[in-house]
């Protein structure tokens, strides 16, 4: 059974490309300063940690505002206290970093 040309071309080009791709690599050299890698984790964290805070602080500011309108007051304090907890997870940082002193 014969081949197109223009599939053995292309064929060809990828063999190519995964040849080059795989042959011709470089290596990554991690930084000097270990501290500096920790550095990037937690601040990597902590930015996890302020998005799920957020999070927190718009579902909180929905559930208070849905409890004002059904007049229903364990929804409001569940609100409220889901409004503080997310302000305290949002800024768990800039806490952490008053308590330490850093």
């Amino acid at each position: 059974m014969k081949t197109p040309k223009n599939i053995k071309k292309v064929f060809a080009v990828y063999c190519v490309l995964v040849l080059m791709f795989a042959l011709m690599t470089l290596t990554a050299y991690a930084t000097d300063d270990p501290i500096e890698v920790v550095n990037n984790l937690s601040d990597f964290i902590f930015g996890l940690i302020r998005a799920i805070g957020l999070i927190l602080l718009g579902f909180g500011i929905v559930q208070v505002g849905l409890s004002l309108k059904t007049h229903d007051p364990s929804q409001r304090a569940n609100g409220f206290m889901t409004v503080a907890g997310g302000i305290i997870i949002t800024f768990a940082k800039e806490i952490l970093d008053l308590i330490t002193g850093g």
